[in-house]
Parts: C-alpha cells; structure tokens; sequence
C-alpha cells in the first residue's frame, strides 16, 4: 500500500520489511542484545505468573505442579487484608504523587530564581543526599531517635519535663511520618528533572516579559509553570502506572513488623512479602502480586486514555 505525503503529492511507497533488514542491518544488529535483554528478563518471567492457578510445589516446579484455578484467589479474599492493603497503597501514593510533584516543582522553580550559583550548588547537593541514603539507614536513625526509651528525642522531651512520646504505639501519626519520609528522600531527585525542563525553556520569552514590566513571580506564574506542564504530565502518569505498588524499603524498614501498626501502615508489597515468609505458600502470595499488577495496568491505561482524549500531547503513548 501506499501513502500520500504530506504535501499533498505522489504517494510514498511503503519499503518491504525484508529490505529494510537488508539496508539496516547493522543497526539492527546493534539493538539485538538490547531485545534479549527485554525478552530474557521481562517477557520470559511473565510466563511465572501461571503460579496464581497452582498449588505450587518444589517437585513440579513452575510448570507441573498441581492446578486449582482461582482457589488462590478465593483465599487472598478470605483472608479479609486485601482490601485494606490496596486502600493503602493507593491513598498512600496518591499523597506522594500529589505533594511530591508541589514540593518538586517548587523547590526547583526556588532553586532557579537563587542568584549564588554556589549557594544553588550546595543547596541542590543537600536536598539530592537522601535519595542516596537506603531505606535500612533511614529506618534505623528514626528508630534511634524515637524509640520511646533510649531515643534521642524522648530524652529531650523528658530533660525538659514533658512526657515521652511512644511513636511506635501511636498508629495515628504515621501516616504523616511515612509521607514526611517519602518527600524527604524523593524531592531532590524530582527537583534535578524540573530544573533540567526549567534550563530548557527560552530565555527570550523570561526577557521579553522583564522588558513588559513582570515581576519575578508574574513570570513564575504565567511562563515558568506552564512551561512544566508537559514534563508534570509525563512524571504523573509514569507514576500513576505504579500507584498500586508500595516503596517497600519505606512501608518494611521503617514499621518492621509491628502489628499495631498494620492497619495504616501495611500495603501491597509487605503485604505479599509477609504472606510469603509467614505461610509459604507461594500460589496466594503469586495471585495477590498478579492481582496488584493488573490494577496497575488497568489505572494507566485508563488515566492515559483520559489525558489522550483531553490534550493527546500530555499522553505517554
């Protein structure tokens, strides 16, 4: 078949795919190892999740063991925790998304407007540290600091004669702990993206707007912000397609496994990994993963269509 081109002249002519081998072949050569690489280790396992429909077994391995269909599903229900952990998964990410994307964009559109290139530097380097900093430390200074009988911050609050606070009993407080720690780690990485897309805007448009008479925030406003959008939009949406899966270094190293605390703080992902290590039984902890990521799947797909129709620019595909 054939197309017409965009001047409205002789139709182009599709090439046969068998020569378009023959001319690129050594680009295609070139992306091959990075086609096994895809296909080893992200199409291959997929085969895996077979494992929701068995009782699996060592003796039959992946493939052969025994078949129940959707009697591990029906378990993962029974057990009356699924509901809970997706709820929290959810609302979770949904605050990160939110307030990650304010305190991103804000602390690089601040970030932008400082003067001191050194003062920008050392300001940028602090901030971007704890994304360097493993979920396993962090939790252990938050241990260290508020445990209620040799943390640092109970010995201050009782050398001034308050109360010590047992954090780790109050399951009230940490929705706003897990969220404080999530931006703390996650800003400076997301402030180095917006502050890449603020260096590739035009400049003439920020002089022209100096030379009208606009102030530094009319610009912020009016140029800069609109400006980010289209990244804002890309950054949403990629995290959005993982808004039912839980950091779990935060949700596991922070809370360890405290039952008090199981009904604001457990998601998805711990939720898996302690069914796994507490029952063995691979075949629900494999339905609950399976049923984790459809839910995934299914909010991208939706939330780019929605964008797709609203402004298909903004759209990942």
């Amino acid at each position: 078949m054939s197309k017409k081109n965009q001047a409205g002249g002789a139709p182009v002519k599709k090439m046969p795919f068998t020569k378009v081998i023959r001319k690129h072949w050594l680009l295609l050569l070139m992306l091959l190892p990075a086609v096994l690489y895809v296909v080893i280790f992200s199409y291959i396992p997929m085969t895996g999740v077979i494992m929701a429909f068995e009782r699996y077994s060592y003796e039959g391995g992946i493939y052969f063991s025994d078949w129940v269909g959707f009697d591990n599903f029906r378990q993962l229900i029974l057990a009356k925790k699924l509901g809970m952990t997706t709820r929290n998964t959810l609302l979770y990410n949904v605050a990160f998304i939110f307030l990650g994307m304010v305190f991103e964009m804000g602390m690089a559109i601040l970030l932008n407007e400082l003067l001191s290139k050194h003062f920008k530097k050392v300001a940028q380097s602090f901030m971007f540290l704890p994304y360097f900093i493993s979920w396993v430390v962090a939790g252990a200074i938050m241990y260290n600091v508020f445990n209620y009988e040799k943390g640092v911050f109970n010995h201050i609050l009782t050398f001034f004669g308050a109360e010590p606070f047992d954090l780790y009993n109050k399951p009230g407080a940490w929705p706003f702990v897990l969220i404080a720690l999530k931006i703390w780690k996650q800003t400076g990485y997301g402030t180095v993206v917006y502050l890449a897309a603020i260096t590739g805007i035009d400049q003439e448009m920020f002089e022209a707007a100096a030379l009208d008479g606009a102030n530094a925030w009319q610009k912020i406003r009016y140029l800069t912000i609109p400006c980010l959008v289209p990244t804002m939009m890309v950054l949403v949406l990629l995290a959005i397609g993982n808004i039912f899966r839980g950091d779990f270094g935060l949700f596991y190293q922070t809370v360890k496994s405290s039952v008090i605390l199981q009904p604001v703080t457990e998601v998805i992902d711990t939720y898996i990994f302690k069914l796994l290590i507490n029952t063995g039984n691979v075949g629900v902890s494999a339905a609950a993963g399976l049923y984790q990521s459809i839910l995934c799947f299914a909010t991208i797909m939706i939330c780019n269509g929605i964008v797709k129709k609203v402004n298909p620019d903004y759209a990942l595909y």
